[in-house]
């Protein structure tokens, strides 16, 4: 025979089935609430690879290297160490840059100039070899990198200037007030100017003249290239954009070139220092 609950009993049994009600509603809510909710990692993981800028891949130098002299050694794995900077400097900016400029945007300021660095680079190794055996020749054919993402490919050649697009090549023109024959002339844009070098040399011995004429025209034409370049892509990148692809490298390129110059004056005289100070730029508008 049962016997009935006293009634203060069955009030907290009520009370307590009632509590047990709202929390498992309140877990069902807060667990479908959960549930609606995307995982942080998941979506920061997605976002990454949506923008997923690729990879740069060169080359590699040192195994096309010939034999090299002890007492040129330092100097080479200097420069190859050097060449591996310069990778990855420019696959951090390919991923700093995601989503800037047009189509050409990573050939112009990424990988066009990261192949004139890692031809002054080569060539320094080459001349180090040099010194004390025969110069290997060649090794310029090293210096294009490529991209490689899913549908993208990159650098044609190290020595392809910049190719402009419709778009910037309208803006130069309009900004010209002229044709595109007149474009590449506009003072819209700005003007590279850089310090006068061959003012600044020692005396040249006869037999170093022809290196140092070479390099100094050398000097020229990298100023030309850099103020077509500046045409070509206005209105391409950010704020940086003229820094970071266009006086950058230019400086870059100018410091080996006048590096040469101080290697030929110094192979029958007396090394001239302090010349790396006319290597920057600036752009005057």
């Amino acid at each position: 025979m049962s016997r009935a609950l006293p009634k203060y009993n069955k009030r907290r049994v009520v009370f307590i089935g009632g509590a047990a009600a709202v929390v498992l509603s309140g877990a069902i809510i807060a667990g479908s609430a959960l549930a609606g909710t995307p995982d942080k990692s998941s979506t920061a993981q997605s976002a990454r690879t949506l923008a997923d800028p690729g990879t740069i891949t060169c080359p590699d130098v040192k195994s096309q290297l010939p034999a090299v002299p002890a007492s040129a050694q330092a100097e080479v794995d200097r420069n190859l160490t050097l060449l591996d900077t310069q990778i990855a400097e420019a696959n951090k900016r390919l991923v700093d840059t995601v989503g800037q400029g047009g189509a050409n945007f990573v050939q112009n300021a990424i990988l066009g100039p990261l192949a004139d660095k890692r031809v002054s680079t080569i060539d320094r190794i080459a001349i180090a070899i040099g010194r004390q055996g025969t110069k290997p020749t060649g090794l310029d054919s090293l210096a294009t990198c490529t991209l490689n993402s899913a549908g993208t490919t990159g650098s044609t050649g190290a020595t392809d200037t910049a190719t402009a697009t419709p778009s910037a090549t309208a803006a130069a023109t309009q900004a010209a007030g002229g044709t595109d024959d007149t474009a590449a002339g506009s003072s819209a844009v700005g003007t590279i100017s850089c310090p006068d070098v061959k003012s600044q040399l020692p005396a040249v011995p006869a037999s170093a003249q022809a290196e140092v004429d070479r390099n100094l025209a050398l000097l020229d034409t990298q100023i030309a290239e850099a103020n077509k370049r500046l045409v070509d892509t206005v209105g391409q990148g950010g704020a940086n954009f003229v820094q970071n692809a266009i006086l950058g490298p230019l400086a870059d390129k100018r410091a080996s070139t006048i590096d040469r110059i101080a290697i030929a004056i110094g192979r029958q005289g007396t090394k001239p220092t302090g010349l790396d100070s006319l290597a920057a730029c600036t752009l005057t508008k």
